[in-house]
């Protein structure tokens, strides 16, 4: 039954996405905002909403692995996975505003998340606190809050015409349900996954950074992908850097609030590849995109990066046996 529920749930996330693309592009025109803004202010947060709410009941329920596995796993799906697939079938354009800013500030919260988690500040064990959680805050309306000002201030260069975007209700509804129909389609997708893993013997760490993490990202895997069909490639990385921004920023912001996050089964490899491929984006988009060439590289350390856990996986499994 489990199976079946997923594939319906498969289908209930396209179209979803389908709508979510279709009324975010449509808002972006009546305010003649950029693709890539409303990529990162408005999809790339509505996609991050399952992942805050996986996040929050892992640390409600005192599962830091959880919570903060879910995270790093997402984030490394991101760029790699989805970035990597998207770029293979539609080189990704990547203009001198995202390289001056979005992509930069993106290395930088990653990183500060590290600092802060491994206590840099302080040498003691690693934690996300309460202080730690404000700062992360902090970044996060620092961001908001340019993205919005650089709209604005964008407004009058964008080739977008308001004339062309459907009415504003009809956009904000049609945004609205696909973003409904993507977090429930998610929330199904994502419980028989784990139904299914559990009775296979799965670690909560590992289901956490590999199906939980890719199951919650899969909104912005079918957004990208359809901002990318209907020739919207910059929606489509606006999505992803605001996805992982936002997952670092809000959702391991407010998660410690509930409770101090104190991980266990997340290793530094896992911490190592998040970085390593939020810093190979601004080389990847050197030459103002990212070429299918580079899409194929990047697959292939995702599908490498989850080969070795899936290995790790089994033989921790044999030995316990």
């Amino acid at each position: 039954m489990e199976y079946i529920i997923i594939a319906a749930a498969f289908f209930g996330i396209m179209a979803g996405a389908d709508w979510l693309v279709d009324g975010a592009v449509s808002i972006a025109k009546r305010f003649r905002l950029s693709e890539f803004v409303i990529g990162a202010a408005i999809v790339g947060i509505g996609t991050s909403m399952p992942e805050l709410a996986v996040s929050m009941v892992g640390a409600a329920q005192g599962n830091a692995d959880i919570a903060i596995g879910n995270v790093v796993g997402s984030n490394i799906f991101n760029i790699l996975g989805i970035l990597g697939l998207t770029a293979v079938f539609f080189p990704i354009a990547v203009d001198r505003d995202n390289m001056r800013f979005e992509i930069p500030f993106c290395i930088f919260v990653t990183i500060l998340m590290i600092l802060l988690l491994f206590n840099f500040f302080t040498g003691s064990e690693p934690v996300l606190g309460r202080i730690d959680a404000m700062v992360l805050l902090l970044m996060f309306a620092i961001f908001m809050s340019y993205s919005l000002w650089r709209g604005r201030q964008n407004s009058s260069d964008t080739p977008q015409h308001a004339d062309e975007a459907s009415p504003l209700w009809k956009s904000v509804a049609k945004t609205a349900a696909g973003l409904a129909l993507l977090a429930f389609s998610c929330d199904q997708f994502v419980d028989n996954a784990v139904i299914i893993a559990k009775s296979w013997g799965a670690s909560d760490a590992f289901i956490s950074i590999t199906l939980i993490a890719c199951g919650t990202s899969l909104p912005e895997l079918a957004a990208s992908v359809t901002a990318a069909l209907k020739k919207n490639t910059s929606l489509a990385l606006g999505n992803i850097v605001g996805s992982n921004i936002f997952n670092i920023t809000l959702i391991l912001g407010l998660t410690p609030l509930v409770t101090p996050l104190h991980p266990s089964g997340i290793t530094s490899a896992d911490y190592l590849v998040m970085t390593a491929a939020v810093v190979a984006l601004p080389l990847a988009g050197a030459r103002g995109k990212i070429s299918r060439g580079a899409g194929i590289i990047m697959l292939c350390g995702f599908i490498a990066y989850n080969c070795s856990l899936i290995l790790s996986q089994t033989s921790l499994h044999t030995m316990l046996e």
